[in-house]
């Protein structure tokens, strides 16, 4: 994982991960539309799962879409599993949706929402809510 320093301190950046997520997403919404290259479906379908492998959230929700849409309810659950207890909160909801549709258990919508939080939990920390708080102020005046 690339590195920059900062002060004295050295912390991991993540944007040239974000950004190959970026990269990916865009390749795969190609395929998928046929814009600029020959329509192939499941060539896009690869690229998403092959970011959802590195740990892309958006990735999951894509193909979780995906599958739902085909009437794989299962692995549409799985997907969105996943990237809730990454913290992807439409994820969460797309889980909800189909628990309240009956395609989901409580069980599978009590695990996700479960992780979901513990994602938000891990998180948190004192910089952060400085940070809120900072901007929050911000907008009051």
């Amino acid at each position: 994982m690339p590195e920059t320093t900062t002060s004295s301190r050295r912390r991991p950046t993540f944007a040239p991960l974000n950004r190959l997520f970026e990269v990916v997403a865009l390749v795969n919404r190609l395929y998928f539309n046929g814009k600029g290259v020959e329509q192939d479906e499941t060539r896009g379908i690869r690229h998403l799962q092959h970011a959802a492998i590195q740990g892309n959230p958006v990735s999951r929700l894509i193909l979780g879409a995906h599958e739902r849409d085909d009437g794989n309810h299962r692995l549409a659950v799985q997907h969105w599993m996943i990237s809730a207890k990454m913290g992807h909160e439409i994820s969460l909801n797309g889980i909800k949706r189909m628990f309240i549709e009956g395609l989901a258990s409580k069980a599978q919508y009590t695990e996700a929402l479960r992780g979901y939080q513990n994602a938000l939990e891990e998180t948190k920390s004192p910089q952060r809510e400085e940070a809120k708080a900072f901007f929050n102020s911000l907008r009051e005046r």
